[in-house]
């Protein structure tokens, strides 16, 4: 057993996305600086078949069904499967002999370790030569026909299936077209080589895609819908989450930080206590041999439906459950007895791979024995392994709330003696969980980034040993009544000791409360070295006696707990706090002023301190980065209203702090000090992005060339690199780039567009600006299109008015 941890037993791409430009465009490019003039089972093998129910059944179990093994398995090469002729044509009409139809002899996945594939999806360093992809991605495969394919006569699409029923609208059945032009955010295919009988396809996948094992298919047929040939790829494709692909919730921005939190396969986990704090080198080895078959299994075998396993929210809470036995018969079994004969010890670990390996070598058999650090590495493993990123991480002085009151609480009899058999409340020298990162877009804004969740069983969550993902964000704030398990998390790192003592007529009250018990020097291993971080701030705000933030969190998260009047309720709530954004709100480049609103609408003085805190959050309400931090002393009179003006110098951090589709997060929290009453408020915000103007010159007839005149300022204090517009207007127009290249700070940029319309009405015309420094800027400009009697042709019937 690890010294000093103790718990109560329980029993029991296409490369170049972009298609070739059109015909070249004639463009004038100026640029004026600033101050100038201004199935689930299919045709691969799934491997997980479900046999009769076991009659050993564990006592909390429901159900448990016993699996195959996990296996990469080639199976024999098929050959085309041809469907049954069709009756003979008339006479006169064509015919297509057996020579003709278009069928498929091989099928390559290009799926070799050092392969454009393997190393573009950062999958290289996976074991074996599987197919093994990351969703949101183009990847490339070839096929070898029985003779060179023709667009004017022949079709051909791709199908991939997961799970033991592939269902279309589940996403588990994909079906795959042949396009001429790849998009985003879709399943699709495009030739992009061709050579004699060998075509090679670069196929795109959505960034929300379902995880796991793929058979695929491949169907060809004439374009008449003459009988068709289906062929079966003897290798499956492995499908995982990518914290490279902006568009997937599990998107993490830091270069560095995916190298440590994907690919590093080692790591550090911190155990002993605060004053005395030890560290263990552990191996997670994902991406040793046997590793990703052991966490398919794992996802398999938790009987999660396969269309939910697109989520990382579901997975993280599946997987949570699936690495403790308690009643899922998943992969350790937890012991704190101090008798291990029949097994391992916890303390003889060092490795996520033997455990792995072990349980799904004996097809689901529980591994003995894990304790919370063994936990904790074998899931850092295994959502790494799925491409989630994740990190072990150690929390000193960690309470165990069992009543869900948000407290530890300590009961004493009438001579200050425990009542043991009311202590069931603890405190652990240490605990280890983990942190996983991801966007969290069913919660409110700002909650989505590091997610704790825990695998060792402490305690049930909705009748499952399971914890997470909580947000950490919302567990700083006190805000515990959001999903999954806040409460339980907060009360590990940030509740306060409560002491009891029982009165003569058996009641209890409170003779003490100790703030500062729990949750001390919460770490994790630094990026890119062995170094010890803190990331206690992280998870509570700072502690002591001037930390007014840190007893709201408390306070505020113990009124959703099952004691919410263990903390003196406000006497009146009459006190009010608004935030007001003028107009349309802050432009780029500009400081954003946000007004504060306070009123009292009591017949006594009130005072607060309200504190602020201004944090960039991206679209999809991850934090980014806090930028500004404020307090702020308010004395109001008798019905008083007071404004504060603050005014926040945004435009030097943009170029530093600023993401794509970027907003920003107002935070406000305070005490009126009179009524003990909580003020609270959140404010999200975005600064508005400039417009591209579009001006156009000379008449707009159909036949006629005419011109627009593109201007845009940059409104950075930098330089924005690589600028290129794109310019489209239908009727006027093909959809082109322009290439401008940098444009200096509050520089300006005109480009002149000559085109000649084709269609007459209404048209528009629309410019929106490509730039790795700044998103969202677009300009459109209506244009009439009219005609001219040169463009019509008149027919007379009459051949006495004919000319």
């Amino acid at each position: 057993r690890m010294p000093g941890e103790r718990l109560t037993v329980r029993t029991a791409s296409e490369i170049g996305r972009f298609p070739g430009a059109a015909p070249p465009t004639r463009v004038e490019l100026t640029i004026q600086n600033e101050g100038e003039k201004k199935q689930e089972e299919g045709g691969c093998l799934w491997w997980l078949r479900k046999m009769c129910p076991c009659c050993c059944k564990h006592p909390n179990a429901t159900s448990y069904d016993i699996t195959d093994k996990v296996e990469f398995t080639k199976l024999p090469t098929p050959a085309a499967v041809v469907d049954p002729p069709k009756p003979k044509p008339e006479n006169g009409e064509a015919k297509e002999t057996d020579e003709g139809k278009l069928s498929v002899c091989s099928v390559d996945l290009l799926s070799s370790k050092a392969g454009q594939n393997r190393q573009e999806h950062h999958t290289d360093l996976y074991h074996g030569d599987e197919l093994i992809l990351r969703r949101g991605q183009t990847f490339q495969i070839e096929l070898e026909l029985n003779r060179p394919f023709s667009t004017d006569t022949d079709k051909l699409y791709l199908e991939l299936k997961t799970g033991p029923l592939p269902l279309v609208s589940k996403g588990t059945h994909v079906i795959i077209p042949l396009v001429e032009h790849l998009e985003d955010e879709r399943w699709e295919a495009k030739i992009v080589e061709q050579n004699g009988n060998k075509i090679k396809l670069s196929i795109n996948s959505p960034a929300n895609a379902v995880i796991g094992l793929y058979g695929l298919t491949v169907t060809t047929s004439s374009l008449k819908g003459d009988a068709t040939t289906t062929y079966t790829s003897s290798k499956n494709i492995v499908m995982l989450f990518n914290p490279w692909c902006e568009e997937d919730t599990v998107f993490l921005d830091n270069e560095g930080e995916r190298k440590e939190y994907v690919l590093n396969d080692t790591g550090r986990i911190y155990y002993g206590t605060e004053k005395q704090i030890g560290a263990r080198t552990w191996n997670f080895g994902q991406f040793h041999e046997g590793i990703l078959e052991a966490c398919l299994f794992i996802m398999e075998k938790s009987e999660m439906p396969p269309s939910g396993r697109g989520d990382p929210v579901n997975v993280v809470r599946v997987i949570s459950a699936m690495i403790n036995a308690q009643d899922d018969y998943g992969v350790l079994v937890g012991n704190w007895s101090g008798d291990y004969s029949d097994g391992v010890s916890p303390t003889a670990w060092s490795s996520s791979v033997e455990i792995l390996r072990k349980y799904h070598s004996t097809n689901g058999t529980p591994v003995s024995y894990g304790q919370c650090w063994v936990f904790s590495g074998v899931t850092t493993t295994v959502l790494r392994c799925l491409g989630i990123p994740a990190r072990s991480v150690t929390n000193f002085q960690s309470a165990h709330d069992t009543d869900v009151s948000l407290t530890t609480d300590v009961y004493l009899d009438e001579n200050l003696e425990p009542i043991n058999y009311l202590n069931r409340d603890s405190v652990w020298n240490f605990h280890v969980w983990n942190d996983c990162w991801m966007a969290r877009p069913d919660l409110p804004p700002g909650n989505g980034g590091w997610q704790a969740v825990d695998a060792t069983p402490q305690e049930t969550s909705q009748g499952t040993f399971r914890c997470g993902p909580a947000s950490v964000n919302a567990i700083r704030s006190g805000h515990v009544y959001l999903k999954h398990d806040t409460p339980f998390v907060f009360a590990e790192v940030n509740s306060d000791k409560i002491y009891w003592q029982r009165n003569l007529d058996g009641t209890f009250k409170q003779i003490y409360s100790e703030k500062k018990a729990v949750g001390h020097c919460i770490s994790t291993k630094a990026v890119g070295s062995d170094k010890r971080a803190d990331i206690t701030s992280l998870y509570k705000h700072e502690e002591g006696t001037d930390s007014e933030e840190e007893r709201i969190a408390v306070e505020t998260a113990s009124r959703y707990g099952s004691k919410p009047d263990v903390y003196s309720t406000p006497v009146a709530e009459d006190v009010s706090v608004e935030v007001k954004v003028d107009g349309e709100g802050p432009r780029m480049g500009a400081d954003a002023q946000l007004k504060i609103l306070v009123k009292n609408l009591s017949s006594q003085p009130r005072r607060a301190t309200i504190h602020s805190q201004v944090a960039v959050m991206y679209y999809t309400g991850v934090l980014k980065g806090t930028i500004k931090k404020d307090e702020m002393p308010v004395e109001l009179s008798p019905n008083e209203g007071w404004i504060s003006s603050s005014i926040m110098k945004l435009h030097y951090l943009c170029r530093v702090l600023l993401v794509d589709q970027a907003a920003f997060m107002l935070t406000l929290c305070g005490r009126v000090t009179e009524t003990k009453q909580v003020l609270a408020n959140q404010t999200t915000f975005r600064l508005r992005t400039p417009d591209i103007t579009i001006k156009p010159i000379g008449d707009a007839i159909v036949g006629k060339e005419m011109a627009a005149k593109i201007t845009f300022t940059n409104p950075l204090p930098s330089t924005l690199k690589g600028v290129v517009f794109r310019v489209e207007g239908l009727g006027l127009q093909k959809g082109h780039e322009v290439v401008v290249g940098d444009v200096g700070a509050h520089s300006t940029v005109t480009v002149t567009e000559h085109f000649i319309p084709s269609q007459p009405g209404p048209r528009k015309l629309v410019v929106s600006l490509d730039c790795e420094q700044l998103s969202q800027v677009h300009g459109v400009a209506d244009i009439g299109t009219m005609l001219t009697l040169a463009n019509v042709t008149f027919e007379c019937t009459n051949s006495e008015n004919r000319k």
